[in-house]
């Protein structure tokens, strides 16, 4: 159940990568709306679990490392392959570090947190 819920965080990044750029953009925010921009991103981000066996250490930092690129990357070609959508160099830009932020910043903030309970000392 933690590892679903852990794969939804990541699938929340992506929605709410997707819902910022349609409201950036004047489209539309509803869910048929964001979905539609989401879905190639959501599918590159499960081929990265898959890639990174992302079920053994979701909230791993390395795991990240590989679910990011893999829904950044993997979901503009799937764009370009499967819509009409564009995938302007700024785009490119703006989808990798949006997703990276949110992709690797959830689990760093899973790592401190987890230093924290197990009363680690934080790194200097």
């Amino acid at each position: 159940m933690k590892r679903l819920a852990l794969a939804a965080v990541d699938g929340a990044c992506v929605l709410a990568f997707a819902a910022a750029g349609r409201r950036s953009h004047a489209e539309t925010a509803t869910l048929a709306g964001i979905a539609e921009t989401a879905w190639p991103f959501l599918v590159g981000a499960a081929a990265g679990w898959v890639a990174a066996r992302a079920w053994r250490r979701p909230a791993a930092l390395s795991t990240g490392l590989v679910v990011w690129p893999c829904a950044a990357l993997g979901g503009m070609l799937l764009r370009v392959l499967a819509t009409d959508r564009g995938t302007a160099p700024g785009f490119i830009a703006v989808a990798v570090i949006a997703l990276g932020v949110a992709m690797l910043g959830w689990r760093a903030v899973a790592a401190v947190a987890q230093r924290r309970r197990d009363g680690s000392p934080e790194p200097a």
